[in-house]
């Protein structure tokens, strides 16, 4: 939760990156790797599966983590 400058995502038909003011969508998300940046500071995190919505400048992930 939190403030992010971009977001890139595993989706079905390889990834995609998030940045402001995207276009509302809702996408399924595949195994791969979810990176997000806070400023200057870039995060990842695993997955398995998951969907994600993006509307509003508010993105909201729904994700089952890799093991």
């Amino acid at each position: 939760s939190g403030d992010v400058n971009l977001v890139t995502l595993p989706g079905m038909l390889g990834a995609f990156t998030i940045l402001e003011n995207h276009a509302p969508i809702i996408s399924a998300l595949n195994k791969g790797v979810i990176i997000y940046k806070q400023g200057s500071v870039e995060h990842t995190l695993q997955i398995e599966s998951g969907f994600v919505e993006i509307s509003n400048n508010t993105i909201t992930v729904c994700v089952e983590n890799a093991k």
